[in-house]
């Protein structure tokens, strides 16, 4: 990818420039059509992404270069979107269940019951967050110790 993106002009392009709370990011994404070079066993494969990220995140600089592939055919708006929106999901899901539910240092590990587990979390943020619950921390000690206020929840 990066002898690709050095030869070859990106099929389309896009920068994005960001402020946040802490962070200050610009983002280019650069949409590579052009596949000559690529191992034909990799079937499939209609486009290359590269994503360029730099910034400063609670006042320290970063820079970062990440590569995708698609068999996708889209503007480098169009996957700019769908890369932000997987980190929506990142942030919103799996880093609340790592987190604050402590998935991640579960020690139930056998058969079908780590997934079980998952899907149960995964459920119980459904249904906080339908009842207008934005913080999970503030929603589990808000519930944890009445089950009137949890069963009003399911209603």
């Amino acid at each position: 990818m990066k002898r690709i993106a050095a030869l070859r002009k990106p099929t389309s392009r896009v920068v994005e420039t960001e402020k946040t709370r802490d962070r200050f990011t610009t983002r280019t994404v650069e949409v590579f059509h052009d596949l000559n070079g690529i191992d034909p066993e990799w079937t499939g494969i209609k486009s290359l992404i590269r994503v360029e990220r730099f910034g400063t995140r609670k006042g320290k600089k970063y820079h970062q270069i990440v590569c995708y592939i698609s068999s996708l055919i889209c503007t480098a708006k169009e996957f700019a979107l769908g890369i932000r929106g997987h980190w929506g999901i990142e942030n919103c899901l799996h880093w609340v269940k790592d987190v604050v539910l402590k998935e991640d240092s579960s020690t139930i590990r056998l058969g079908n019951a780590p997934t079980n587990l998952s899907i149960i979390r995964a459920i119980a943020l459904n249904i906080l967050r339908r009842n207008g619950y934005t913080s999970i921390t503030i929603a589990q000690r808000f519930i944890s110790h009445d089950i009137d206020k949890l069963l009003h929840l399911m209603a």
